[in-house]
C-alpha cells in the first residue's frame, strides 16, 4: 500500500541580531524573511565576547530600552524577540536544534573582537551544514572596498571621502518586511530584565527625560532635524548653545536608523539652494563615521594603541586627582565642566565640546587620552569604538588625520566665541547662572564685586582653574615637541 506523502515543513530561519535594532531598511532581515516562512529573531548577550570593549553602564541602559521597543515592535506582526544569554556560538546551535532551523543571517561587525568571532561563527556553523549569509547594514560603504591607488587604507579623511564619492551613491532604503513569523513551536526566551543592563542604582534620569531609545524615536529624531535645524547646520553644528545638531548619533549606533535612511532624508534636501551647503556638510560628518570604521578595520590595535608609533612613549604625568576633577566636571574651565556634566547627566557631549575638553585632558592636564576614551566609553550612550577610538586619537595628535600637536584648544576662547552668551554653560553649571556673560567663561578673571553680586567663592561654590593654561599650552608644547622630535 502506497506510503501518504507529508506535508513540507516551512523553512526555518534565524535572524542573529546585534547592533542592527530595526525592521526597516535591514538586509539581513529582509533575506531572512524572503528565504525562510518562519524566522526566530534572535538576540545574545555575550558581553565576554567583546572583551575590554564591552558596552558601557549608559550603553547598557540604552540597550534594554532598544530591545525592549523592537520587542514591542515585533508583537506587532504576531512575533517577538528571543532572548538568550552565553557563547553566541553555542546558543546558536541550540537554537538550530529546538527549531530545525536550516540557516542563520546577520549583519556584519567590523570592531576586531567581534569581526573575529563572527567569522568562528560562520566556519563552524558552515561545517554544521547551516547556511550563512552576511549583510552591510550599518555603514555606507564596506570598509575593504575602499583603498587608496596602491592598494592601501587611506590614512587622511578628505582623499578617503573624495574616494568614497566616486563610488556609487548607496542604494536608497528598502522598507519594513511585510510578515515575521515564528515557528509554531514556542521557543524559551530570557526575560530582558534578566539580563540586568539597567543599573540597579537609577541614575539614568536625565537619559529618560533626553532620548527615546528604538526605531521610531530614531525616524522623530531624523525628521524633526531634516525639517529645521538641516538647514543652518554649516553654522549651528558649532554651537552648544543652540539647537543645531542631529543627537542622532546612539540610534545610528544601535542600528536603529540605518546609515542609508539619513544619507537619503538629507540627499533629497540638496537641491533646495542655500541648505545644500549645510546638507553635504552633514553628509560629510557621515563619512567621517565611515572614516573611523575604515581605519579600525585596518588598524585593529588602534583601540589601544595609537596609530602613530612615535606617540607610544608619550610622557603623560597628570595625576589622577586631575583626572577626576575632569571626569566630574570641576576643573574650572566653565565650558570644560558643562560638557562633562552634560555627559554624566544626559550619556551625550555636543561635539564641539567633546573636542574642547578631548584637548584639555590631553594636553592641558597631560592624561592620556587613553584615560578619556575609557570614560566616554562608560558614559556615553552613543558608544561607538570606531568613532570613539579615533576621535580622541585624533584630540590627542597620534591618530588618523590628527590635529596638529601644536593645535591646543584654549577653553577659554572657546567657550566665548561658541557660547557667547554662556547659555550652554548656565544650564549645565548653575553654580555661574548670574555671572554676565562678560567673565562666564573666565570666572577667574572677575572682579571680586561681580562675584559677590553673583553669589559665587572661587574655591568654594566653584572651583579655581585646575591648571593655568597658558603654562600647561607650553608645558604640553614642549613635551610634544621632544616626542615629535622638532627642536
Amino acid at each position: 500500500m502506497k506510503e501518504e506523502a507529508q506535508p513540507l515543513e516551512a523553512p526555518v530561519g534565524i535572524f542573529w541580531l546585534r547592533l542592527d535594532l530595526r525592521l526597516a531598511d535591514n538586509p539581513a532581515l529582509l533575506a531572512a524573511t524572503a528565504d525562510s516562512a518562519r524566522l526566530v529573531p534572535l538576540y545574545i548577550w555575550s558581553p565576554t565576547e567583546e572583551g575590554a570593549w564591552a558596552p558601557g553602564a549608559a550603553s547598557r541602559w540604552w540597550l534594554h530600552q532598544s530591545l525592549s521597543q523592537l520587542d514591542k515592535d515585533l508583537q506587532q506582526y504576531g512575533a517577538r524577540l528571543i532572548v538568550r544569554t552565553g557563547d553566541s556560538l553555542t546558543v546558536l546551535r541550540e537554537v538550530v536544534k529546538e527549531t530545525g532551523a536550516q540557516s542563520v543571517f546577520w549583519s556584519r561587525r567590523h570592531e576586531p573582537l567581534a569581526a573575529a568571532r563572527d567569522a568562528a561563527v560562520k566556519a563552524a556553523l558552515q561545517r554544521d551544514g547551516v547556511a550563512v549569509e552576511t549583510f552591510n547594514s550599518s555603514l555606507l560603504f564596506e570598509p575593504s572596498q575602499i583603498r587608496n591607488k596602491e592598494g592601501n587604507a587611506f590614512r587622511v579623511f578628505t582623499p578617503f571621502w573624495n574616494n568614497c564619492l566616486l563610488t556609487p551613491e548607496p542604494a536608497g532604503p528598502a522598507a519594513k518586511p511585510k510578515t515575521i513569523t515564528l515557528p509554531a513551536k514556542p521557543i524559551k526566551s530570557m526575560p530582558l530584565e534578566s539580563l540586568n543592563l539597567e543599573p540597579k542604582i537609577d541614575w539614568a534620569g536625565g537619559m529618560r527625560s533626553c532620548w527615546t531609545p528604538g526605531e521610531q524615536g530614531a525616524q522623530a529624531r531624523l525628521g524633526q532635524f531634516t525639517s529645521s535645524a538641516v538647514m543652518n547646520y554649516q553654522n549651528g553644528r558649532d554651537r552648544p548653545d543652540q539647537d543645531g545638531v542631529s543627537m542622532i548619533s546612539p540610534h545610528l549606533h544601535f542600528g536603529e536608523i540605518s546609515p542609508r535612511q539619513i544619507w537619503h532624508a538629507v540627499r533629497d534636501l540638496r537641491p533646495l539652494g542655500a541648505q545644500r551647503q549645510s546638507a553635504d556638510t552633514y553628509l560629510r560628518e557621515l563619512g567621517w563615521r565611515e572614516f573611523a570604521h575604515h581605519i579600525l578595520y585596518h588598524f585593529p590595535g588602534t583601540t589601544d594603541n595609537p596609530l602613530r608609533t612615535q606617540f607610544e612613549n608619550f610622557p603623560w604625568s597628570g595625576p589622577p586627582a586631575d583626572l577626576r576633577r575632569w571626569q566630574e566636571g570641576t576643573t574650572g574651565y566653565p565650558i570644560v565642566d558643562a560638557g562633562m556634566r552634560q555627559l554624566w547627566h544626559t550619556g551625550w557631549m555636543h561635539n564641539r565640546v567633546r573636542m574642547i575638553v578631548a584637548s584639555f585632558l590631553t594636553k592641558d592636564l597631560l592624561i592620556s587620552w587613553n584615560e578619556g576614551s575609557r570614560w566616554f566609553w562608560d558614559t556615553l550612550v552613543d558608544a561607538d569604538l570606531a568613532s570613539n577610538t579615533l576621535g580622541w586619537q585624533w584630540a590627542a595628535g597620534c591618530g588618523a588625520d590628527a590635529a596638529p600637536y601644536f593645535r591646543i584648544f584654549n577653553p577659554e576662547l572657546q567657550g566665548e566665541k561658541f557660547d557667547p552668551d554662556g547659555i550652554y554653560v548656565k544650564h549645565w553649571v548653575p553654580e555661574l547662572e548670574k555671572l554676565p556673560a562678560k567673565w562666564i567663561h573666565k570666572p577667574w578673571k572677575a572682579p571680586p564685586l561681580e562675584l559677590l553680586a553673583a553669589g559665587i567663592l572661587l574655591g568654594d561654590t566653584y572651583p579655581t582653574p585646575v591648571v593655568d593654561h597658558s603654562m600647561a599650552r607650553q608645558r604640553a608644547l614642549a613635551s610634544l615637541a621632544q616626542v615629535k622630535g622638532v627642536k
